[in-house]
């Protein structure tokens, strides 16, 4: 989602969160996932974040979270971080910087991505 904010329109299957795994957030979470309609979140144990690369929730939304991803973790990514407001609800999202770092996979589909955040991202350098 961070990469069609970002401009690059494409098809998504998911959700990414890249999250902080600590026991309050871990309720956060679940009470924010709570109100998709087959509460898929009830699966997730507080240990899941800390044993999986990844935590699917399969809800009537796909949300992948994630402790950490490609090296980076929640709490470093908190300074890479956008905002926007969507609806009159502020929204993070990871930067074209960040986004970069988090894109570092030999995923066909993060090449792609690649490709197109260090086109963005020069074409701001260049216009500053």
């Amino acid at each position: 989602m961070a990469v069609i904010h970002a401009g690059f329109v494409r098809a998504t299957g998911d959700i990414d969160l890249l999250v902080d795994s600590s026991p309050v957030n871990f309720e956060r979470i679940q009470e924010a996932l709570s109100i998709l309609p087959d509460h898929a979140v009830r699966e997730v144990r507080p240990t899941d974040l800390d044993r999986y690369v990844v935590v699917r929730v399969a809800d009537e939304v796909v949300v992948d979270l994630m402790k950490s991803a490609c090296g980076v973790e929640y709490a470093e990514a908190t300074s890479g971080i956008d905002r926007a407001t969507i609806q009159g609800v502020e929204i993070p999202f990871a930067s074209p910087e960040l986004l970069l770092r988090l894109k570092q996979t030999v995923r066909e589909k993060d090449a792609i991505d690649r490709r197109f955040l260090e086109l963005l991202i020069e074409q701001r350098s260049g216009a500053r």
